[in-house]
């Protein structure tokens, strides 16, 4: 029995035979020299004693080893344990190139989890390529994309699970007879340097604007299926005969994101997905019994792959406030832990797992047409494996309750904080660097208000009605001469323009008056403007205080609170937080 001849021998382990290769960081198929091997996996073939010899003009799959020919070595075979190591002809007195870090160079073959597994782990299969590209899915973006991911700028993929009831064993899961809508969808932006990446959920009963979808038809043919307005999300996915290039074209009009690429994954995606990696880890915080996802669990920390995997992130009934966004929740939680796994066990350094998860997600992969191969996955697994997982942010679409129904089954944009979210995705600006900076610039802020403070005898200042409620000048004036004691104040009318946030601007040397004015009239440091003094009527510098449309009277403290309330909940990607 050759036990190096892949496919030959019943007790040994293809993958055993694809080694680390120290110069490059990437595994190779190391093979003996009995015979010119496939490098390409396939069903087992019957053994020739001669192999065919390669067509004319073909050329060789990467990683396909050649007939052997006089003056060329064939790959030697990889040495077992306890072996005495034998230098190669031509190699010896050499220093061995510097071995990369297995955990470095295996997070770049992965790039990120679940939708991101499905891109990670075909990434990391490309020796697999002809293989793997028949497992692979695809269909027309419809000119709704970018036209696909660029190694030098921010990407943005969509990434969408359907309801659709395919599959062994999923005839219970999702909506009877359902068209496959937009169940689960997430746009995941990287920023342009890969430091950082925003995972951005959209609630599928979220009620947006489907607009009009030019579509390729199974015959070639274009369709344009009209749109519909005040429409649930979800439905830009399968109804009227939508494809995912109207979930896109949707995505962009709410959010003014036009996403890159997208992937579709159906029910079996978590369950095959788990369990290549082993199953993962979940955390509870009470007993779970839920009929309609079929989850059942005790409270405290739960292994789970396959069928409980699916449960698990299809259940909402029984956490949270039992809607959609309780379920958003859960996922998060879920493709967190996912995450973890990954980078924790040895899943990323074990070459018959990565086969099993390359198997598993592009099996599990209907792509666009501009991401359509093998090769393209590897190329953005590539880069989504340069991204630091601990500054994966994940968020939802910030929602409010439908005003229009009076049982509430839908919600839709909160126009005062969505438009925010949206723009920093497009301008590609990173919710954890942005966190980061919100603290330098709290600390700088804070700092303005830390000093000796001056007498209020001392304190000059003129107050200008910016936005404020009218007659707030002349109030705050009477306050703070007759209560507080700064008598060198006076009123100086409108200010030039409004202003939403009240501010008080001084020179560097009224500092210390600034800071007994601030304490008086309870402003945060934002407040504090340092910058130049004016001239009051009789002739002396003074500061200038400019009410904004956030004063609300005399005495009232504008300092905002310096923490959440108790009992808010909050998570990050790299801790395990016990669904609820």
């Amino acid at each position: 029995m050759d036990a190096q001849g892949r496919g030959r021998a019943d007790d040994i382990d293809p993958a055993d035979q694809w080694v680390l290769n120290p110069n490059t960081g990437e595994y190779e198929l190391r093979l003996g020299t009995s015979a010119p091997q496939s490098g390409v996996p396939g069903p087992r073939r019957p053994r020739s004693s001669e192999a065919a010899p390669p067509a004319r003009g073909r050329r060789e799959a990467p990683g396909r080893s050649r007939s052997e020919t006089p003056g060329r070595a064939a790959p030697s075979p990889r040495r077992r344990r306890g072996a005495p190591e034998e230098p190669l002809p031509g190699r010896r007195g050499r220093r061995p190139a510097k071995k990369a870090s297995k955990s470095r160079k295996a997070l770049l073959w992965t790039g990120g989890t679940m939708a991101f597994v499905l891109v990670a782990g075909a990434g990391a299969a490309y020796f697999y390529v002809e293989h793997l590209n028949g497992n692979i899915a695809s269909v027309s973006d419809d000119g709704a994309s970018t036209g696909g991911f660029q190694k030098d700028k921010a990407i943005n993929i969509l990434l969408i699970g359907t309801d659709k009831r395919t599959g062994k064993g999923n005839d219970s899961y999702g909506d009877a007879g359902s068209v496959g809508h937009a169940d689960t969808t997430i746009l995941l932006h990287v920023s342009k340097d890969r430091s950082n990446a925003t995972a951005l959920s959209i609630p599928r009963d979220l009620i947006v604007d489907v607009p009009d979808c030019p579509t390729t038809q199974e015959d070639g043919t274009q369709k344009i299926i009209p749109g519909t307005q005040q429409a649930r999300f979800n439905t830009s996915l399968g109804q009227d005969g939508r494809t995912p290039s109207c979930t896109m074209r949707t995505v962009t009009e709410l959010t003014g994101v036009k996403p890159d690429n997208f992937m579709v994954a159906d029910f079996n995606a978590v369950k095959t997905l788990t369990s290549a990696v082993g199953g993962v880890e979940v955390c509870v915080g009470k007993d779970i019994d839920d009929p309609d996802s079929h989850l059942k669990l005790s409270k405290g920390t739960h292994t789970i792959e396959g069928e409980q995997a699916l449960a698990f992130v299809r259940t909402r009934h029984a956490v949270g406030f039992g809607g959609d966004l309780s379920r958003i929740g859960l996922q998060q939680q879920f493709l967190s832990a996912l995450m973890r796994k990954l980078k924790s066990n040895d899943t990323l350094t074990s070459p018959s797992k990565m086969l099993d998860l390359a198997e598993a997600g592009t099996k599990a992969l209907t792509v666009d047409s501009q991401l359509d191969s093998i090769g393209k996955l590897k190329d953005l697994g590539l880069e989504l494996g340069k991204l630091n997982t601990e500054n994966l942010t994940f968020t939802t679409v910030p929602v409010i309750d439908n005003p229009a129904e009076k049982v509430k089954a839908t919600v839709v944009l909160n126009e005062s904080t969505a438009p925010q979210v949206f723009d920093m995705i497009k301008n590609d600006v990173s919710f954890t660097a942005v966190k980061e900076q919100k603290k330098k610039e709290a600390a700088a802020v804070a700092a303005r208000l830390k000093g000796t403070k001056a007498p209020a005898s001392e304190v000059r200042v003129r107050i200008l009605n910016g936005g404020a409620v009218a007659g707030s000048a002349q109030q705050t004036l009477s306050w703070l001469q007759n209560e507080e004691g700064v008598a060198k104040s006076e009123n100086a009318g409108n200010a030039p323009a409004s202003l939403a946030k009240t501010t008080l601007e001084y020179a560097p040397d009224q500092a210390a008056q600034a800071r007994r004015l601030a304490d008086i009239m309870g402003l945060p440091g934002s407040a504090m403007k340092p910058g130049e003094s004016v001239t009051n009527t009789q002739g002396v510098p003074t500061m200038t205080l400019t009410l904004g449309k956030d004063f609300e009277g005399a005495g009232v403290s504008l300092t905002a609170p310096s923490k959440a309330p108790e009992g808010v909940q909050k998570s990050t990607a790299d801790k395990v937080e016990c669904a609820k």
